[in-house]
């Protein structure tokens, strides 16, 4: 069975856990500035380009920041959390660690901006990832299919022959309509059965066969 041609991974909430960070930060901004933010506003943005999900803060969150300066805000908190603690989401290293042994580069592709992308990178084991694409590296961020295009492209991968892992709605929509096989792990949010989406409870003790098994569906 052919291997993927690549491997592309999303980051916050498939890699590593990071969404609760993100959420305590929302929160915490919010409060800040004695606004309102529910649990369910955090999830209704969970893989949202950042400065969407800052405009939320700003609109239904109330907080009086220009949503660029929100997202700074945010990563600051975030960075902060991930350089005492990379919380690996069960099965990402050792599935990481297997395509690099069967020769199958990885990517990142995130929407999380460059400087929080290569926090997790510094942390995760030298060379696991060839190729980071992050949100303000392209124009048009998640559910646009822009970012693992462009993944693909900087791999010199047919996207057809990729394959994707996401955790969100929106994450997922983005892959799929870059033609990418797709393996969804839900995790904050729940995620609704799609054509070329497999669904699995768990990255632990998925190998790249498993992988590969995917394109062929």
């Amino acid at each position: 069975m052919p291997t993927p041609a690549a491997v592309l991974w999303d980051m916050d909430g498939t890699l590593v856990d990071t969404e609760p960070y993100w959420i305590a930060c929302e929160h915490a901004l919010v409060d800040e500035y004695g606004g309102t933010w529910t649990d369910a506003d955090a999830h209704s943005v969970v893989g949202f380009d950042l400065l969407d999900a800052a405009a939320e803060l700003h609109h239904r969150g109330g907080v009086p920041m220009d949503p660029s300066e929100i997202v700074e805000h945010l990563l600051d908190g975030v960075i902060a959390r991930v350089e005492e603690h990379l919380p690996w989401r069960p099965g990402a290293p050792e599935l990481l660690a297997a395509c690099a042994e069967a020769g199958v580069p990885c990517a990142l592709v995130t929407m999380s901006w460059e400087r929080l992308a290569k926090a997790v990178v510094a942390v995760a084991p030298a060379g696991a990832f060839e190729v980071l694409v992050s949100g303000d590296m392209v124009e048009n961020g998640k559910p646009h299919p822009e970012p693992y295009l462009t993944a693909a492209s900087l791999l010199g991968a047919d996207p057809s022959r990729c394959v994707a892992i996401e955790d969100s709605p929106t994450g997922v929509a983005a892959a799929l309509a870059s033609g990418c096989a797709t393996l969804g792990i839900p995790h904050v949010v729940d995620l609704e059965p799609a054509p070329r989406l497999t669904i699995a409870g768990t990255l632990a003790g998925l190998d790249v066969t498993d992988l590969a098994r995917l394109l062929q569906d």
